[in-house]
């Protein structure tokens, strides 16, 4: 494929957010609040902007933007995740939606895959199909290439970082979810889930932490369900070589108008007890690093 790669769409494609010293051994990411539209891929959506928007976990970026001055980076995806989802395997894609061969290595039947949320989604959060037509099957190519592989090679360097200079990381995956994910069965709104791949991505006792701190702030908080953490929590997630990996889904009733896609007066006071929950998350005691490490 000649010509500028699908990173030249985006100025810059990512960013992470460094603070003068990083003083926390916590990497925070949020590689689903990119809200950048090429004219190139809106032109070739059935899609308006606002419908696009609606898997967008618009302003979680800004959600956490204090932790930096907390003393942790922030990586933030600039990419919208309707176009590429950092949250998959690399090669996690639907041949229905291209023209032309899939590597052999492609995962083409997971159940994110059926759902037509891959690596290069065939739908938005609601179901509706994104593309007009089929792509061709050089541009997911070049969009994992361009996008996705440089994305997790500066995540795993960060994450790396943090090990050599702390002994252990803690990797916070930071989403939002639509108020109505839940379904009408769960009562009182569960405010927060917290994702762990049920125990095997992040130290029990770290996982209690957090929730302990949420429920102070005086969130409702519940654990891996429907949401038990996707691709980089598992994959990034090994808490007996002292990286641990949690995911936090936030309602966006809390903060923000559904509909209009627009923050409500509660946002400050949003981002201010989240603040308040890893300040004090990250001053506790906890025993984190590996085993070997910590017998040193």
């Amino acid at each position: 494929m000649s010509g500028p790669g699908p990173e030249s769409l985006f100025t810059p494609p990512f960013v992470v957010d460094e603070p003068e010293r990083q003083s926390l051994p916590y990497v925070f990411n949020t590689g689903h609040s990119g809200a950048v539209y090429p004219a190139s891929f809106l032109a070739a959506s059935r899609l308006d902007a606002v419908s696009l928007r609606r898997s967008e976990d618009a302003f979680v970026d800004r959600l956490f933007a204090p932790v930096v001055g907390l003393g942790a980076p922030l990586m933030r995806a600039c990419f919208p995740r309707a176009y590429l989802d950092v949250n998959r395997e690399p090669y996690e894609l639907d041949p229905r939606m291209f023209d032309g061969r899939l590597p052999p290595f492609a995962n083409i039947r997971s159940m994110r895959v059926a759902g037509g949320l891959g690596t290069v989604p065939r739908v938005v959060a609601d179901g509706q199909e994104i593309y007009r037509g089929r792509l061709p099957v050089e541009e997911a190519t070049a969009r994992i290439e361009g996008l996705y592989k440089p994305y997790h090679r500066t995540l795993q360097a960060l994450l790396a970082r943090t090990v050599t200079v702390f002994g252990y990381v803690v990797l916070i995956d930071c989403h939002s979810m639509p108020s109505t994910s839940l379904g009408r069965e769960e009562a009182p709104r569960v405010d927060m889930v917290l994702g762990d791949r049920f125990g095997t991505a992040c130290a029990h006792d770290l996982t209690a932490c957090v929730e302990a701190a949420l429920r102070e702030e005086g969130f409702r908080v519940v654990r891996n369900k429907p949401y038990a953490g996707g691709f980089i929590t598992e994959h990034y997630g090994e808490p007996s070589f002292g990286r641990h990996a949690l995911q936090i889904e936030i309602n966006r009733g809390l903060y923000m108008d559904e509909r209009t896609l627009t923050p409500m007066p509660g946002f400050e006071a949003l981002v201010a007890s989240l603040a308040t929950v890893f300040g004090a998350v990250a001053s506790l005691p906890l025993d984190l690093a590996p085993p070997r490490i910590a017998a040193e």
